[in-house]
């Protein structure tokens, strides 16, 4: 079963400047972030949190949207970023084979919510029900791909590491 998702239009997005579909799917990677920054732990408050991603990726970074595929709130929350079948903008060079999971909150020195990381692991298991991530996906924190961030954290990475698919 998937979990519900909180639509764009629910968590008051941006319109996208530019949309470009995922040439081909199933996806062969699910790649695992964190945000860096603050933890919220309901609707209202991860709605601003989401938006201000978007924000900071569109305004300061110059991107076309909001870099993640989807956003999970401390509460287990899901948001759709740029959603199952679109490119997104979160592990350079490989965002074309891979979509992008971003757990709010900065794990370098705590885990994520239970709640959030078992959020996390259904939605990408409902990802390869529909048919979006292959069912022999590869996880991967953002740091394996790109050695110069410590995306997702480094205690959360090191749980990672365990998990399925890992």
């Amino acid at each position: 079963a998937c979990p519900n998702i909180i639509s764009r239009a629910e968590w008051g997005a941006r319109p996208s400047k530019s949309i470009e579909y995922l040439s081909s799917q199933p996806v062969a990677y699910a790649f695992i972030h964190h945000s860096a920054g603050k933890e919220c732990f309901n609707q209202t408050d991860c709605a601003a949190v989401v938006r201000g991603y978007q924000d900071f990726h569109m305004d300061t970074r110059e991107w076309d949207d909001i870099g993640y595929s989807y956003v999970i709130g401390g509460d287990g929350t899901v948001f759709e970023g740029r959603g199952w079948d679109r490119v997104g903008a979160h592990t350079l060079s490989y965002n074309r084979v891979g979509l992008g999971f971003c757990l709010a909150g900065n794990f370098m020195t705590h885990l994520p919510t239970v709640i959030q990381m078992d959020t996390a692991k259904k939605l990408i298991a409902c990802g390869v029900s529909l048919g979006k991530i292959s069912s022999n996906y590869t996880l991967r924190g953002h740091r394996d791909m790109v050695p110069t961030t410590s995306c997702p954290g480094d205690l959360f990475y090191s749980l990672i590491q365990t998990w399925d698919h890992y």
